[in-house]
């Protein structure tokens, strides 16, 4: 159940991924105006985006975006970045990034990729020996880094389920069915299955906390943007597209996409 946490994800929800750099002169020659903008949008220029509950998702999106995320999320995340002392974050982070291992051992293998399935093996059994049940990162210091996460959302989408309806949930953030399904799958293996609720609600929230102060610096690029719902949209969408592909390039960019290249590159780095 990895997730960006309370209503953090608005901001873009984990992106990280596939993409290069935004340009004005695409923004403002791709819409002059907001109503342009959303006009344009509802084209679905991002191919896998599906948007049925598009009026509900902008109220949620206000919701989160205007109200819970500056009141809510960024100060509480903010608070636990500056006053948690960095190796106590840092034992906290990489404990919880090792019980996601298995699932990612496990997508690897379903996506046919032996390889990364075998650094995620090594990374699990490693760092829950040597490093104390994951709270020292073994592996990365003897050079296993850690690849790119693969959740059951992905390993759908390598075989062609495309994402579904696209919701914005209060007091969560964007999530297409595909991904809702694929965290459910994922949350079956071990030792995720063995969290509790309040447990697994632990983990959610101290991931976000450090996702969400992480994001910060990319703030200005989604409030100059003509339509923030909908670069938010598009971009969670075509990065879902590129995690599908196993971290292949995408086929092709729309060039109305362009503008989303820079932020998902910068937000690829945390």
């Amino acid at each position: 159940m990895k997730r960006i946490t309370l209503l953090s994800l608005l901001l873009i929800l984990g992106l990280s991924g596939c993409a290069k750099t935004p340009n004005d002169e695409s923004v403002s020659s791709g819409a002059e105006t907001n109503a342009e903008y959303t006009e344009q949008a509802t084209e679905y220029t991002v191919e896998g985006t599906y948007d049925p509950f598009e009026g509900f998702n902008r109220a949620m999106w206000t919701l989160n975006y205007d109200y819970l995320d500056p009141y809510v999320a960024r100060p509480v995340s903010l608070a636990y970045v500056d006053y948690v002392p960095s190796p106590v974050r840092t034992g906290i982070r990489n404990f919880l990034s090792n019980l996601d291992e298995p699932a990612n051992m496990v997508n690897s293998i379903i996506m046919l990729d032996g390889e990364q399935a075998v650094t995620h093996f090594n990374r699990f059994w490693i760092n829950s020996v040597f490093g104390l049940a994951g709270l020292i990162d073994i592996a990365t210091a003897a050079d296993i880094t850690k690849p790119g996460e693969r959740a059951f959302g992905d390993s759908m989408g390598y075989y062609g389920v495309s994402n579904g309806p696209y919701f914005m949930v209060p007091m969560y953030g964007p999530v297409t069915l595909r991904e809702g399904a694929g965290d459910y799958v994922d949350g079956l293996y071990f030792p995720l299955n063995l969290l509790t609720f309040w447990q697994s609600l632990g983990k959610w929230a101290f991931e976000g906390m450090e996702d969400r102060a992480a994001l910060v610096s990319q703030e200005n690029l989604l409030k100059d943007s003509p339509d923030p719902y909908i670069f938010t949209r598009d971009a969670y969408i075509q990065n879902k597209n590129f995690r599908a592909l196993g971290g292949e390039s995408l086929p092709e960019e729309p060039e109305d996409e362009e503008y989303l290249d820079e932020f998902l590159d910068e937000v690829d780095d945390y």
